[in-house]
């Protein structure tokens, strides 16, 4: 009878083995669990990976802020330089000086005209907000909800506690940034140096990071990256445009209606308004209360719809027109990660969650192939293809004036600077 040899192993060596007499065991573990096993312990890595970044990210959280608010001075201040390049014929770095000693110039001048009431009507709000509240009490007690002494003390205790409880941990994580002086002088020093060499240098540190990159990816963190400052840029633009809106129209209503303060509030909604959603309703009820011990409840309810009518001016145009398009993010996505910053930092997590998750969001899109700006990377041809640039063309599409990096392979002329093929 003849006899079957058995097939030769993978590797060719052609050694027989013996054909199996009978189904292999299947694995006591079913595939279900063997996946979320699989999933579960890259999560756990994934989360301790990110636990480390955010714990030397707080160690050094002076050089990481110092340089977060240079990156979107550079991104507000990059305009400004390419126009006196163009139109003034100034050189980078006298367009790049000149545009940071503007910009003191433009805080210090501020600062004086205002500086003294703004600081002197702080004081006075804490104290008018207060007396808001009891002024508050008495008419819920006095009032149509005819509520009870004891139900209103006790609600005054929790909205305090709960008030107390926030404020602690948002002044907690202000304070952890610049827990000294020297640190808040320091950190302004650190701002203002990265933010100059950022507007003069910014295609060379670019070129510098990109360069550390594998060749064959060097071209997509480019224009990943590119994507990500301009996103950046939109909203940082877009949340100025916005808050300037809240200030002046809760300014203009206080003004109105004569409430006291109305400049210091109009500064307060401003500054309030660059945590998105809940900073300007948090600032207006503050006119509202300061309006209702000045004037009555008869004021503070017309001082209630001036806050809601710049709010739904914001929500249903500002924000869907404007703050749609410069960071793609739905509002529930906006306000969660408003939560998750102001739970991890505090008032310095809060201003700086929106425009990270924004950033991050475009970098991803793009690198799985949603790009959200199909023709920026035009311009970027020439360079890909190894043709000659000018270096310091300003480039149009790009708000954050970074350009393509130049030579970060060191490659000879007629290979791409970027990914090294000819």
């Amino acid at each position: 009878m003849p006899t079957t040899k058995a097939p030769a192993d993978r590797d060719g060596a052609g050694a027989p083995h013996a054909w199996p007499t009978q189904p292999e065991a299947r694995s006591a573990v079913p595939m279900s669990v063997q996946a979320a096993a699989a999933w579960s312990w890259r999560i756990i890595m994934i989360a301790a990976a990110l636990a480390l970044l955010l714990w030397v990210i707080g160690y050094f959280k002076v050089l990481v802020v110092s340089v977060a608010i240079a990156v979107l001075l550079t991104v507000l201040l990059a305009p400004f330089v390419r126009f006196l390049q163009q139109r003034a014929r100034f050189s980078r770095g006298i367009a790049s000086g000149t545009a940071v000693l503007g910009l003191l110039a433009l805080v210090s001048g501020l600062l004086t005209l205002a500086g003294r009431s703004i600081v002197n009507g702080f004081a006075e709000l804490s104290d008018q907000a207060q007396e808001g509240f009891r002024e508050l009490a008495r008419w819920l007690s006095a009032g149509p909800l005819d509520l009870s002494t004891d139900q209103i003390d006790q609600y005054i205790d929790q909205a305090q506690a709960q008030v107390s409880d926030n404020a602690s941990s948002l002044v907690s994580g202000a304070l952890s940034v610049g827990t000294t002086l020297g640190h808040v002088v320091a950190g302004a020093l650190i701002t203002l140096f990265c933010t100059f060499f950022f507007l003069l240098d910014g295609r060379q540190v670019w070129a510098w990071f990109v360069g550390l990159m594998p060749v064959s990816s060097r071209d997509r963190i480019h224009q990943a990256g590119r994507r990500g400052v301009v996103t950046l840029g939109g909203y940082t633009r877009t949340q100025i445009l916005v808050a300037l809106v809240d200030a002046t129209g809760i300014g203009l209503g206080a003004l109105i209606l004569q409430v006291p303060l109305a400049l210091p509030l109009a500064t307060l909604v401003f500054l309030g308004s660059f945590i998105p959603i809940v900073g300007a309703l948090v600032s207006g009820s503050v006119a509202v209360l300061v309006a209702l011990v000045a004037h009555g409840p008869v004021v503070a309810l017309i001082m209630v719809g001036v806050v809601l009518l710049v709010q739904q001016i914001e929500g249903h145009v500002l924000q869907p027109l404007l703050m749609g398009h410069a960071v793609s993010l739905h509002p529930v996505a906006v306000l969660l990660a408003v939560a998750a910053g102001s739970l991890a930092a505090g008032i310095v997590g809060a201003l700086f969650a929106v425009p990270i998750v924004a950033v991050i969001n475009t970098v991803v899109l793009y690198l799985h192939g949603h790009d959200k700006f199909p023709g920026l990377g035009d311009d970027d041809h020439a360079i890909v293809r190894g043709e000659p640039t000018a270096p310091e063309e300003p480039d149009a599409a790009d708000s954050a004036a970074v350009v393509p990096p130049s030579e970060v392979d060191g490659s000879a002329p007629g290979t791409s600077r970027l990914t090294g093929e000819a």
